[in-house]
Order: structure tokens, then C-alpha cells, then sequence
């Protein structure tokens, strides 16, 4: 296991709703990440589809992360602003999430994530989001 890896992974052991909703860490790279969420009720909506508020925050820490990954040593990453657009609905047994650093700076990542619907083995792309991030100093 990487050093990056570690890193991430520690870092996301600490998110209580991500751990609370079943996400899981999937891939790290620099500059990438990937994110599963698999479906269960604490996700979904009244028609029984993925909430769109669970996909946000999967796509948020998909962007956030991946920002993690290009974050100079003793800083974290904390969302600043974000859109999302959601391209279909998510029903599958899972969503995955890329999330892209596009651009980092000093102080700011600008993100990109990209969720995918996953049922019966076919990813399928739902939606999309961009995202600045800001580096902050490690408080703990």
C-alpha cells in the first residue's frame, strides 16, 4: 500500500456519514480517486432510487480527495463551492465515483467528479460535478 494511499484512506476512516452510508474507497492515484457507494435504504429515496443528496456527497468527497492527493504534506482539503448535475437516475446495485483534480493551485483545487450507475456489471454515467477545494492547515 502506498504512502498516498495511507494517506487518503486514514484521512476517510474519519468521515462518520461516508462510513454511516457504506462508502467505500475503491482506487487512489495522484490527482484521482475513485469512491463506491452501494445501495441499501440508507441511501435511497421514496421511489427507492439513490438519493440525490448521498450522491452529492459521494461526488464532494470524490472531488475532495482527489485534491487530498495533490495537497502539500500537513494540509487537509474543505469543500468552498460546488454544482452538480444529475444526468439519470441511479437504481443499480452501486454508484461509483471518479473524482479529477482539473487544476491545483497554492490554495485552490478545482475538481471534477463523475458518477457512474452500476447494475448487473454496466457502469452507466448519472452525473456529473465540478468543485473547488481549498487547503487548510491539519488540525489534528
Amino acid at each position: 500500500m502506498s504512502a498516498l494511499y495511507e494517506r487518503i484512506e486514514t484521512s476517510f476512516k474519519r468521515q462518520g456519514m461516508m462510513q454511516a452510508l457504506g462508502c467505500e474507497l475503491v482506487s487512489v492515484d495522484k490527482g484521482r480517486v475513485e469512491f463506491a457507494l452501494p445501495m441499501s435504504e440508507k441511501v435511497t429515496q421514496q421511489q427507492g432510487a439513490f438519493h440525490g443528496g448521498a450522491l452529492g456527497a459521494l461526488a464532494d468527497i470524490s472531488c475532495g480527495y482527489a485534491a487530498l492527493t495533490v495537497a502539500p504534506e500537513g494540509m487537509e482539503v474543505t469543500s468552498v463551492e460546488y454544482k452538480i448535475n444529475f444526468a439519470a437516475a441511479a437504481s443499480g446495485e452501486r454508484v461509483h465515483c471518479v473524482g479529477e483534480v482539473k487544476r491545483a493551485g497554492r490554495t485552490l483545487a478545482v475538481c471534477q467528479a463523475e458518477l457512474f450507475d452500476v447494475k448487473d456489471g454496466e457502469r452507466k454515467s448519472c452525473g456529473f460535478m465540478q468543485a473547488t477545494m481549498i487547503y487548510i492547515e491539519k488540525k489534528y
